[in-house]
């Protein structure tokens, strides 16, 4: 079946605005339909299956994702195509592509699951560390781009990509992933060899890590806080000893999944205009970026998202 202008809207919402949290697509959703998606769950899910439906024919999907620094899910448009065409058209250059490629290894990498790195540690992340084993061996020279590529370029790079969501920075100040890279480079974490979250199977990129030697399961917080509201004894599946709880107590997952169960029933009932206010006025003015690392265009958006594709 064709997509109504419903749908339209619904997809230009995350391609135009980028990934969004589940609050505010909920919100969108219901000023589009006139139906809250706390109570009509299943209109909800259809709407998102037969938007996929025709995704599919241009190789993007709409998928849903948690941000491993707060654990709220999320909304966005992601490409499934990795190709050299994917490359072309970002309003990046090559420096900063590679600049950022480095990045997201240096995080992903980390076996301490920590999910980020320092300002200090990312300005002096090295390009030429970036090029291809291949290029290597041939004893190819650093492009003079790379070698040019200054403090300030990275620094305004870093703010680029924070406001365009593939980046972020943490309470501490550091610099962590950001949403659209933890929706657009799920195959790229599994090819990275980083290790799942024991309990939702996604990249543990920011994750407790079992303490035992040798050991590295890893679960989210959030994963961790859900378990031990259901159940006392938590064992490691790797190596069967018991998983440090650390300062969270079933108390504390308790109480938030209480939380989570009345801020469902607030969905169900629709939102009072009270917290509407609240939420326009502490909404991030992030919110409004680009849906791809080119342009704020819909085409454009489209060919960005694909440009992180050499990344997968």
């Amino acid at each position: 079946m064709a997509l109504s202008w419903k749908h339209h809207t619904l997809i230009q919402a995350l391609i135009s605005r980028g990934p969004l949290k589940e609050r505010e697509f909920y919100s969108i959703f219901t000023g589009v339909t006139g139906r809250n998606p706390g109570t009509v769950k299943k209109i909800f899910d259809k709407y998102l299956l037969e938007i996929n439906k025709e995704l599919s024919y241009v190789h993007f999907e709409l998928k849903a994702c948690r941000d491993q620094y707060d654990g709220q899910v999320c909304y966005g448009v992601v490409n499934n195509v990795s190709d050299d065409q994917s490359k072309l058209g970002t309003k990046y250059s090559v420096p900063q592509i590679a600049f950022f490629k480095g990045i997201i290894e240096a995080i992903a990498q980390d076996e301490a699951a920590q999910g980020c790195i320092s300002g200090f540690d990312a300005l002096n992340i090295r390009l030429e560390n970036q090029i291809s084993s291949e290029a290597s061996s041939s004893q190819q020279q650093v492009p003079a781009a790379f070698k040019n590529f200054s403090m300030t370029q990275k620094e305004k790079t870093l703010d680029e990509l924070v406001r365009d969501k593939w980046l972020c920075r943490t309470r501490e100040g550091n610099i962590g992933l950001g949403i659209r890279s933890l929706l657009d480079l799920r195959s790229w974490f599994r090819n990275s060899d980083v290790p799942p979250c024991e309990v939702c199977n996604e990249a543990g990129v920011k994750a407790d890590v079992c303490p035992s030697e040798g050991c590295a399961v890893r679960i989210h917080k959030y994963c961790l806080k859900q378990l031990l509201s259901q159940r006392d004894d938590k064992r490691c599946s790797g190596c069967g000893k018991q998983w440090p709880l650390g300062k969270v107590t079933k108390a504390e997952a308790v109480e938030e999944a209480m939380n989570e169960e009345e801020e469902n029933e607030t969905q169900a009932t629709g939102p009072k205009s009270k917290r509407r206010r609240q939420h326009r006025s502490h909404e991030d003015p992030t919110s409004a970026s680009q849906a791809s690392l080119a342009s704020t265009s819909g085409a454009n958006g489209r060919r960005v998202t694909r440009s992180t594709a050499h990344l997968r």
